[in-house]
């Protein structure tokens, strides 16, 4: 019997990787001025093109929609890229960007920059609080939840609830308020009602331009399918049978960022759009490399490839996945968890 080959996982150190990664981390100006001109210029002309379809036919109109979607999600990705310092050289830059392009994604940027930063900081830790994380229970904490508990969490991890009305509420209710940091001094006031405010004003002069039903008729499906997108992505990031949870004794940093995070291999037309945010095992072990420069990575450390990969097909089947076993150390459908029996409630 030949010697099977060792996995990536057995060949990838990733402290060691985090340090090779350092040597991309510098941005390029004038590549990032040019990917937010062509996101920015393009989503204009395709609201534009959404809202003179609309007399043509609301069909029509829908279907100009998607583009305008996508260039959308990637005006919030280049936002993700300034709250982590990586799209330019100036911090002072990349902070005013990101609370311009906040306005377009409905996102406070500086209150949204500190909740990712808890997310990067405590991804896969199950005994921290998941603030800007999606909830996730391992089988026995969830087997030892009372009933009506259990069926929240249920509803909660609901296809539906996750990708459809919980973008809703996300962008639209709990973005405009500082939900979770009330009392947390001035900067979760300070970044949501300065964006709400911004908001405001554009809307108002759009909807002076072209009447409030127009506009809605035209923006909602944008903002809603974007937001539903946004959301998909964030979800098949981390929430995948391979991924990694553990307990703070023996959660470390590196080795979840590296092996807890996907590789979300995309056709390169969803690549573009989602601006490289499928190479997510690189993006948390080093946060500070601009998405332009991901591909890099993987070209120049090709082991990286097989790290957490998952296709596109493969990810339709990461819905069903809802509950961490601690056992076989993979996340779990609500079905198979009764192979694993919580003493407390056996």
């Amino acid at each position: 019997m030949e010697p099977q080959a060792p996995s990536p996982e057995n060949t990838v150190d990733p402290r060691t990787l985090q340090r090779v990664l350092a040597a991309y981390r510098e941005p390029r100006l004038a590549r990032s001025v040019v990917e937010l001109v062509i996101t920015l210029i393009p989503f204009g002309l395709f609201w534009f093109l959404t809202w003179a379809s609309v007399n043509a036919g609301y069909w029509l109109g829908l279907l100009l929609a998607v583009p305008a979607a996508g260039f959308l999600v990637r005006l919030f990705m280049i936002q993700h890229d300034c709250g982590h310092g990586s799209f330019f050289p100036s911090r002072r830059v990349n902070d005013w960007v990101g609370r311009a392009l906040g306005v377009l994604t409905l996102t406070p940027y500086d209150l949204w920059r500190h909740t990712h930063a808890l997310h990067h900081a405590y991804s896969g830790n199950l005994d921290r609080g998941r603030v800007g994380s999606i909830d996730t229970l391992s089988v026995r904490a969830y087997q030892d939840l009372p009933r009506a508990q259990r069926l929240r969490y249920r509803l909660y991890r609901h296809p539906l609830v996750l990708f459809g009305l919980g973008p809703i509420y996300l962008f639209m209710l709990s973005n405009r308020v500082p939900v979770g940091f009330m009392r947390a001094g001035w900067m979760p006031w300070l970044s949501t009602m300065g964006t709400n405010a911004a908001i405001v004003l554009l809307v108002t002069v759009m909807i002076s331009m072209v009447g409030l039903g127009t506009f809605l008729v035209v923006h909602l499906p944008i903002a809603v399918l974007a937001g539903a997108i946004g959301v998909w992505l964030f979800y098949v990031q981390h929430q995948f049978e391979n991924t990694r949870w553990a307990h703070d004794d023996e959660w470390t940093f590196h080795e979840t960022a590296l092996y807890g995070s996907s590789y979300y291999d995309l056709p390169a037309p969803l690549r573009w759009f989602t601006a490289n945010i499928g190479v997510h095992h690189v993006h948390h072990l080093a946060s500070r490399i601009p998405f332009y420069r991901l591909p890099e990575v993987l070209q120049d450390h090709p082991r990286l490839r097989e790290i957490g990969r998952i296709t596109l097909r493969q990810s339709l089947g990461c819905v069903r996945l809802a509950l961490w076993d601690e056992e076989r150390r993979r996340l779990v459908s609500f079905e198979r968890q009764n192979m694993v029996k919580s003493p407390l409630s056996a």
